[in-house]
């Protein structure tokens, strides 16, 4: 939701078009799943589509106290805005995935 301040206006709007990163960088994307033993390959598969060069260091994971979730970061080097749009939504089709930041 856009603010009446100008100021912040112009802050969302960078946001919302992403123009506050500047490609290429080292992007970080975190990802909270249900935890089964595929998860990482599946994560591993859906990403190297859209970043070839990501090796399976680029991918760290941390069970949950309970075991039953996957905190996962992958980190990448993102070239555009238009890729990290497309690992997201490939991300969040998936079915385990409950959370992509």
């Amino acid at each position: 939701m856009l603010t009446k301040n100008p100021h912040l206006v112009v802050q969302q709007k960078k946001v919302l078009t992403g123009t506050l990163l500047k490609f290429p960088c080292i992007f970080t994307i975190k990802v909270m799943a249900l935890h089964h033993k595929e998860l990482a390959s599946d994560l591993y598969r859906i990403v190297q589509q859209f970043s070839p060069n990501l090796s399976q260091n680029d991918i760290q994971s941390r069970p949950s106290r309970t075991g039953k979730y996957l905190g996962i970061t992958i980190t990448i080097n993102a070239t555009s805005q238009a890729q990290l749009d497309k690992i997201y939504q490939a991300l969040v089709r998936h079915s385990s995935i409950k959370m992509v930041l």
